[in-house]
């Protein structure tokens, strides 16, 4: 175990990742997980068993646990640490581990965290005090506002956000586009609703939004929220049927539906789609639809957008939400007007055979599966993935015992955690040794004098 090895685990989710962590867990081997986070420095092993103890408020051994990490100099997981003290109530132990430098030193990043450990020992005002000097710097608003939520600190805040809210108004009065400033009006209003003054909310930030005195539509989108909230849906159908309407008509029709008003969400969103047939309407109205049951619906209001590229393709957003739906996805990928399509080629292949592994007819899907040019990943990983879907838990592990690479291995050891063999899966899972070392290694580029790649991606 060292800090690179603990730091390159916890920024790429490998070694032991949380997900099957967490299957571990699920399935009761907690003491499994503790062991392999002390024999394997496995830091996610570490991280899921000491949530496990600390809400069973086993806080002393989760102090074991979480030991070795902090030993070494790992100042992750010495928050990890600070984090059990004060769930144990010892509250000066946890903040005196992790205090920032009381010189005036540490940096914005150490106060933020250190106030939001604060505002959790109910020392709100320290927090507020805290974050007071960093206050110009990225997030610390945001923060400000969430450490705050609830602690009667409201006026205390605005105070604070005010200043900035009304330099972001200047600043795209001005033509200036100070992205540090935002959020800060959002922050106002949604400081100014949960203190009870929905309406001075509503009034303050519609002045904004009329005379286009805000830096980023996600402020709009705030103000349409806002209105939506609040019921004040006629004038949230004038903000959505004006200029802004790709913005905030998916959430004018959002509200309606949340309203009982369904019909006439679906006659709104059709509307838009016959004046000015973007991608976003099609988007939104399908997804409505497959939520509503009407798969076909979905199909028709979609299908236009299933040969547009990339990001704006309609096929994938109906797949995903189907993918445990077998039966409903086999009727997708085979209905007619699903045809190939920019780069999305595989809904004949892994999608197809997705459907018919989850519908047990396996070696159809197999048989498809292998059809593809261009497998995602190795075919026996997943004609592997396949049998376990379609239930075959054997055969499945003993494709991925035969083939025995590292993703192999990592996928073997969710199935044999689901065959109730945890130690198993456990040794056969690669080290983080074993993974770092099959990493593709970057080949070297030329750099320019000015220190940038001289080729793609710049």
């Amino acid at each position: 175990m060292n800090v690179d090895d603990l730091s390159w685990q916890a920024s790429n989710n490998r070694g032991l990742s949380p997900k099957r962590v967490t299957l571990l867990l699920e399935h009761g081997h907690l003491d499994l997980v503790i062991q392999a986070a002390a024999e394997r420095g496995e830091w996610f092993c570490a991280k899921g068993a000491v949530e496990e103890l600390c809400r069973a408020g086993e806080f002393g051994r989760a102090l074991e646990v979480i030991g070795p990490f902090v030993t070494i100099g790992w100042r992750t997981a010495l928050w990890a640490k600070a984090d059990i003290l004060l769930w144990a109530g010892r509250t000066e132990e946890a903040l005196d581990l992790v205090r920032p430098d009381q010189a005036g030193r540490a940096s914005t990043a150490e106060c933020r965290d250190f106030a939001e450990l604060l505002a959790r020992a109910e020392r709100v005002d320290e927090a507020i005090d805290l974050l007071v000097p960093h206050i110009d710097g990225s997030w610390i608003l945001s923060v400000l506002v969430e450490i705050s939520e609830g602690q009667d600190r409201d006026e205390r805040v605005l105070g604070l956000i005010a200043p900035h809210a009304d330099s972001a108004r200047q600043a795209r009065g001005e033509g200036h586009w100070d992205y540090s400033l935002s959020d800060a009006q959002e922050l106002q209003a949604r400081v100014l609703e949960r203190a009870g003054r929905a309406d001075e909310a509503i009034r303050v930030l519609g002045q904004d939004i009329a005379g286009r005195c805000y830096l980023t539509q996600n402020t709009l989108t705030a103000y349409a929220e806002l209105l939506a909230r609040h019921g004040r849906l006629d004038e949230l159908r004038e903000l959505a049927t004006g200029q802004d309407a790709h913005t905030v008509l998916d959430l004018y029709a959002g509200a309606l539906r949340r309203h009982g008003r369904t019909e006439e969400a679906e006659v709104v969103m059709r509307t838009a789609i016959a004046a000015d047939d973007w991608v976003g309407y099609r988007a939104w109205l399908s997804s409505a639809l497959l939520r509503d049951g009407r798969l076909d619906d979905a199909i028709a209001v979609a299908e236009p957008g299933f040969g547009w590229y990339d990001c704006s393709n309609l096929l994938a957003p109906l797949v995903y939400p189907l993918l445990d739906r077998p039966e409903e996805l086999l009727h997708l990928v085979e209905h007619p007007s699903v045809v190939p399509h920019h780069g999305h080629e595989e809904f004949r292949h892994w999608w197809r055979a997705c459907a018919l592994a989850g519908l047990g007819r396996v070696d159809e899907a197999i048989t498809v599966a292998e059809a593809d040019p261009r497998p995602w990943t190795h075919p026996r990983i997943v004609k592997a993935d396949l049998l376990s879907t379609a239930g075959h838990l054997d055969a499945a592990a003993a494709e991925l015992r035969a083939l025995g690479t590292i993703k192999a291995r990592e996928e073997l050891c969710e199935i044999l955690v689901r065959q109730g063999q945890a130690a198993e899966a456990i040794a056969v899972h690669p080290t983080v040794a074993e993974q770092r070392a099959a990493e593709p290694k970057p080949e070297p580029v030329p750099m320019g004098e000015n220190g940038y790649s001289l080729e793609p991606p710049f």
